[in-house]
């Protein structure tokens, strides 16, 4: 598997999104992706209690704990490198997180415009 460009939606080298909870598609705490990575794991969220009832609701409970897999279990609050299509979902439906667009994936805006993005930047928000 060859990783694509480390590159944001910024057009700058992608910054970390978490080491705790350890996350991304390669679990290097970086959204980065390949060719492989069919659900495109590239949109660094900040998890909020609405978004993690959300996916749950839609079939991907993140909260519960699965150590067979060493999966610890999500909280509000937390960093994770969400699939965009997921996140596009979300904001459909009026509960998208967050997003850290230094840590966001290019490759996100394939699935999800920059304009929708931009709306959840966590820096505009804070």
């Amino acid at each position: 598997m060859q990783k694509d460009p480390s590159l944001n939606v910024l057009g700058e080298p992608l910054e970390l999104c978490s080491l705790d909870p350890l996350t991304g598609y390669f679990r290097d705490g970086f959204c980065n992706t390949c060719n492989d990575d069919q659900g495109s794991h590239t949109v660094a969220a900040i998890l909020t209690k609405e978004f993690l009832a959300f996916s749950a609701y839609v079939g991907n409970d993140l909260s519960t704990p699965r150590p067979e897999y060493g999966f610890a279990g999500l909280k509000d609050g937390d960093a994770w490198c969400l699939c965009a299509a997921r996140f596009l979902q979300a904001h459909d439906d009026l509960c998208a997180p967050l997003v850290n667009l230094a840590a966001t994936h290019k490759r996100a805006t394939d699935i999800v415009p920059l304009e929708i993005l931009k709306l959840y930047d966590h820096t505009a928000k804070s």
